[in-house]
């Protein structure tokens, strides 16, 4: 391409949802009914743990940090989405949409391994009960999030390095609602072989492994289940994971359709539907997973309730 057609990109468009003025007001109105409930109830998760004594474990340790990373995942994107909408503009600055892109990479991740760490800390313990205490003590499950923290920041810095060194041409819109490293790799003018191979090989060491980790920790979960002769232990051993699971299932499920819908169709609508499942809805429903399906964490919340209502 030549030199003619390549310019100094400032910002971006994000095309959103839809382009209709008429589906804006409805759109505005969803999301923000999202984002509210996505806010409100995992700060509920996080304060349940946080005021509750019974829940300062390893399990729930986790939990309150995965619920932080889903509210800061959804904040990444949503707010901007809003105000694009309420202001009837649908521009993003280079250096916006790089921080977006930056934070978004960071706290997608980040959910996945925290879902991998809650995965082997319920291996331990049911395979491993005696050693559990030991294993995972307060200072083995902080080294376990910081690890994964850094892990995340250096991809994501990595990215956002590469991303800096091309250069982008006159086309400037975004079929999407927020800034998609695969969209905004499209735009640009430069060769951008060592950008696609950075993103298949982050899916690979960093969605595939920690899935396989999982996996296998369940694996080992069941077959140590299947060997207790009490019924009743393994209904409630099998009620610790059941939450842990569906999450799983959620996450996963909605993050491999975005991978399938991107790699099978040309539809930049049907993959922001996808991403929309994967960044917006999974957030949203993981506090009510947990707290129906917990029976700490809902007993939890009726203690927390009887202390700060009046007493009949």
């Amino acid at each position: 391409m030549g030199p003619e057609n390549q310019t100094y990109v400032s910002e971006f468009l994000l095309l959103g949802l839809s382009e209709k003025p008429e589906q804006q007001l409805p759109l505005f109105g969803l999301f923000l009914c999202i984002y509210v409930v996505t806010v409100v109830g995992n700060l509920i998760i996080m304060l349940t743990i946080a005021s509750d004594s019974h829940l300062h474990t390893p399990m729930y340790f986790f939990l309150s940090n995965l619920s932080f990373v889903d509210l800061c995942l959804v904040s990444t994107t949503v707010p901007k989405m809003l105000l694009n909408i309420l202001t009837h503009s649908n521009i993003i600055s280079y250096a916006g949409c790089l921080t977006q892109m930056y934070f978004f990479m960071v706290f997608g991740f980040l959910d996945s391994f925290l879902l991998t760490v809650m995965a082997y800390d319920r291996f331990v313990a049911i395979c491993h009960p005696l050693h559990y205490v030991t294993i995972m003590n307060p200072w083995i499950c902080c080294l376990l999030v910081l690890i994964s923290m850094a892990i995340c920041l250096l991809n994501s810095t990595l990215h956002t390095l590469l991303l800096t060194r091309l250069s982008f041409c006159s086309e400037r819109e975004l079929p999407h609602f927020f800034c998609d490293i695969r969209q905004v790799t499209k735009l640009s003018c430069s060769d951008t072989l060592i950008n696609d191979i950075l993103v298949y090989f982050e899916n690979v060491l960093l969605g595939v492994l920690p899935l396989t980790g999982i996996l296998f920790s369940y694996v080992q979960i069941c077959s140590s289940l299947l060997r207790v002769p009490s019924p009743g232990g393994k209904y409630k051993a099998f009620s610790t994971c059941g939450s842990h699971l569906s999450v799983v299932s959620l996450f996963y499920g909605t993050g491999l359709g975005v991978y399938l819908t991107s790699s099978a169709t040309h539809s930049s609508w049907k993959a922001s539907v996808a991403s929309v499942m994967y960044s917006v809805i999974t957030p949203m429903l993981n506090p009510f997973i947990y707290s129906m399906r917990n029976k700490d964490i809902k007993d939890a919340m009726r203690r927390v309730i009887s202390k700060i209502s009046p007493s009949h």
